[in-house]
């Protein structure tokens, strides 16, 4: 497709959207009196106008029958997760039985390790890429030490090659190869919150297994940005949270993936609650831990229903939207992004800023990420200030999501001109 960097192209490419009726189902902030770009919906998606209603919904439940709620109302809190199941199942590529709302996302995984690192003589290594999101790499150190291993002989990280921003997948091939007689675990976030850059877990899956090695993702980057088939690639567990992308609101409940094969035997090692029991005995109140099968045996404890009724008005967007068709629009408007950036860069040879996310699109989701070299966090700053809402990462990049539910072409034109205007301003 050709683009141009010009208001009437972006405004045209709007009115063919199919999906551009959901801008409007979002609120948009508006800060110090101006409506920003909003360009983070990787860090905090925007609140749906519906969650709302959907809270209210449940308080008024709660108000009309206190404890009784748990089992009357429209949608019994005993059972409400499960509402949340066919939504997140389909995002992920998952049948129903392999999927379960629950907790946050690094206790879900914490969990999931519970079942799925269990060192066996001296195959006790994880392979992980480097500069993983923080709290997965201290998931790594601290599981790592639990079971009595020094963090540096336990964990593998592959790192891009000198000079390069992006971790080649042949290198990582390569360790698991390497260290396949010691490899207990491959463990990488499905898309790299830094750079933006998409793995191939269906590759790096079947290159686990071959080694007899379990695979795992956190996807937390990936989940309602780019199509996922956890189920067909045999992916082993795999976790999300729900506040990026599929705008949950901040810290909310998480999401679970087990494989049937893994989820059909209940002999797994697991940390058991009451809500992973057999649910038709479950108020029986007696000892022994008898978990369902699927993932709904991996839950510790109740839902926490007013978070997941916010989950439930976004999930419902999703479940009309689809991710085939948010996917088309992101591709083209990630695309438009990179477009606009590199025209107005362009005019400015002194600026070395440069785009570090991969440039093919089957490498990448809606997030650039951009490498402001020689600079300082005061360009992000005066970005801020001039109404684009983006986020910052040590040492030196900025984060830019064009989030297809409700980012327009016009933004992403709107966003061009601040840059060429910051550009201009510190040019003179």
């Amino acid at each position: 497709m050709t683009f141009e960097n010009s208001l009437a192209f972006a405004q045209e490419q709007d009115k063919l959207d199919p999906l551009a009726h959901y801008r409007q189902q979002f609120h948009h902030p508006v800060i110090n009196g101006q409506q920003v770009l909003y360009f983070t919906g990787n860090s905090l998606g925007l609140q749906p106008k519906s969650a709302r209603d959907y809270i209210n919904s449940e308080l008024d439940e709660w108000a009309k029958w206190g404890v009784e709620g748990h089992f009357h109302g429209k949608n019994p809190w005993v059972s409400y997760h499960e509402i949340l199941t066919p939504a997140s199942a389909e995002l992920v590529g998952a049948n129903e039985s392999e999927v379960v709302c629950m907790n946050s996302l690094t206790t879900n995984l914490h969990l999931l390790f519970v079942s799925f690192y269990q060192p066996d003589g001296k195959r006790f290594k994880i392979i992980s890429e480097a500069k993983m999101f923080p709290s997965d790499r201290y998931l790594l150190e601290t599981q790592v030490r639990h079971h009595g291993f020094d963090p540096d002989e336990a964990i593998i990280e592959i790192a891009p090659r000198e000079g390069e921003f992006l971790i080649q997948e042949e290198d990582i091939l390569a360790a698991i190869e390497e260290h396949k007689d010691e490899l207990a675990l491959v463990f990488f976030g499905g898309v790299n919150y830094f750079t933006g850059q998409l793995f191939d877990m269906k590759t790096l899956t079947q290159a686990a297994h071959q080694a007899g090695a379990m695979a795992g993702f956190d996807l937390a980057h990936a989940a309602g940005n780019v199509p996922l088939y956890l189920h067909d690639w045999d992916v082993d567990f795999a976790a999300w949270c729900s506040y990026k992308y599929l705008n949950g609101s901040a810290g909310n409940v998480a999401g679970i993936f087990v494989h049937d094969r893994h989820g059909n035997n209940t002999d797994i090692k697991r940390f058991g609650g009451w809500w992973g029991h057999d649910k038709e005995r479950r108020f029986l109140m007696e000892n022994n831990f008898q978990p369902m099968t699927g993932a709904e045996g991996w839950q510790i404890s109740n839902a926490p229903v007013m978070g997941m009724a916010i989950l439930k008005a976004s999930l419902d967007i999703f479940a009309e939207a689809g991710m085939a068709r948010l996917r088309e629009k992101s591709l083209k408007l990630t695309a438009y992004l990179e477009y606009i950036f590199n025209q107005v860069v362009a005019m400015f040879p002194d600026y070395q800023l440069q785009i570090i996310t991969p440039t093919e699109p089957e490498k990448r989701g809606c997030q650039l990420s951009i490498k402001l070299i020689g600079s300082d966090k005061k360009f992000f700053e005066a970005l801020t200030q001039a109404g684009v809402i983006a986020d910052f990462r040590e040492p030196d990049v900025i984060r830019l999501s064009p989030t297809p539910l409700y980012n327009s072409f016009e933004d992403v034109y709107r966003f061009g001109e601040t840059l060429r205007n910051l550009l201009s301003q510190s040019h003179h």
